[in-house]
């Protein structure tokens, strides 16, 4: 099941399934209470909401060994663990905003991201995936700056700008992806290809990094687990490749779809 969280061209603010044909019916429930229940009718998008309205945001840095050569830095022993705020989570096709406080330093990073349905503590690897609620889009958006020199040695502040979390399109659930390391991940920039990887090329897998954050610390439903970005990221190029005013980034995710944002100065 593909499941998307739009408002209506009313603003009610529903559920809907996406149809082969990519259309959307309308649902009733709440994937996180249990099945969703269709509605009969179809409905258009107005507007894309997150996936989910996350209870957590918890992210894995340096999951690929090119995005941590690309960067300087050690290929971890165990994950990298960094927080985002959840207020940062934002739609497809929606915004992502240029902070007035930043320099030309905002970054992308195309991700795959796993919800979890179902509240786990101390779980195995190998029954990590039972907790999985679905796989979506994301775009792990970054200030460098503020990352390396402004944030007290911590990635939390330069990652949880408002905007800094797109989540979608949709959510697609484990009967439709059963393994989430036979994907790929492509991020372009204005249409330009700058990430192209698969993500059986994490160092830490899926089930690997539910085990481990799970360790003596319950993971609620709605919590949704950034898994880190691949090589490929405009701050290490030469010359470096910034989201400026105007541009649109997109993820894509075999078997997910693709996750759109335009660019644009700050909110007034």
């Amino acid at each position: 099941m593909r499941i998307a969280h739009i408002e209506d061209p009313s603003g009610i603010r529903t559920w809907a399934i996406q149809q082969p044909d990519g259309r959307l019916a309308r649902a009733e429930g709440s994937p996180l209470d249990g099945p969703l229940r269709p509605a009969g009718a179809f409905v258009e998008p107005a507007r894309w909401r997150p996936v989910v309205e996350p209870r957590a945001l918890l992210c894995i840095g340096r999951n690929y060994a090119g995005h941590a050569k690309e960067r300087n830095e050690d290929v971890p022993t165990e994950p990298v663990l960094f927080l985002k705020n959840p207020a940062a989570a934002t739609g497809h096709l929606e915004a992502i905003r240029i902070p007035a406080v930043c320099e030309d330093e905002v970054d992308y990073e195309g991700e795959l991201a796993v919800v979890i349905g179902r509240a786990c503590r101390n779980v195995s690897r190998e029954d990590a995936l039972a907790h999985v609620l679905g796989y979506t889009i994301a775009n792990d958006v970054s200030a460098r700056v503020w990352q390396s020199q402004r944030g007290g040695s911590q990635w939390c502040r330069a990652k949880s700008f408002d905007t800094f979390a797109p989540l979608g399109p949709t959510l697609v659930t484990p009967d439709e992806l059963p393994d989430p390391g036979a994907l790929h991940i492509r991020t372009t920039l204005n249409g330009t290809v700058l990430q192209d990887c698969p993500t059986r090329e994490m160092i830490f897998d899926v089930p690997t990094l539910i085990a481990f954050l799970s360790q003596d610390t319950t993971l609620l439903p709605g919590t949704v687990i950034l898994t880190g970005t691949p090589e490929g990221v405009g701050w290490s190029r030469t010359p470096r490749k910034t989201l400026r005013p105007g541009d649109v980034v997109a993820v894509e995710i075999e078997g997910i779809g693709r996750l759109e944002n335009p660019v644009l100065s700050p909110t007034p």
